[in-house]
């Protein structure tokens, strides 16, 4: 098994930026695809980004392209997600959850781990 961790949440203004780091232990993530989704208070948890077990491809949620960007660091066992221009409804709790699926994984039934969360809060 492999255990998630976030870190990097707070609160940042509108237009600001944060990096979310996504720390993985007991397995290589290396052998993961990785996913971020987020989910506000009253509503369903929803696919950001997924960066697949080699880094070499990604997708994005329509919402989050071009201000987005998912990488990770096999040496380090961690996978970022940077995020810029941020927006109010950008707000909430972001998750970070891996599978060994192939290809681009939208909903989170189709992740096997999931870490705890991290709030992002982005004030108007």
């Amino acid at each position: 098994q492999v255990q998630l961790v976030e870190s990097g949440g707070g609160l940042v203004q509108a237009g600001g930026s944060l990096r979310l780091s996504c720390a993985a232990s007991g397995r290589t993530i290396s052998r993961y695809a990785t996913g971020w989704f987020r989910q506000a208070p009253g509503k369903e948890r929803e696919f950001v980004a997924r960066i697949n077990w080699s880094g070499s491809s990604t997708n994005y949620a329509d919402s989050v392209k071009g201000r987005f960007t998912i990488s990770k660091d096999n040496a380090k066992n961690t996978v970022y997600l940077q995020m810029n221009s941020l927006k109010p409804e950008d707000t909430a709790a972001y998750y970070c959850a891996a599978d060994r699926n192939l290809g681009p994984r939208v909903r989170p039934d189709e992740y096997d781990y999931w870490g705890q969360g991290t709030q992002v809060t982005v004030s108007s």
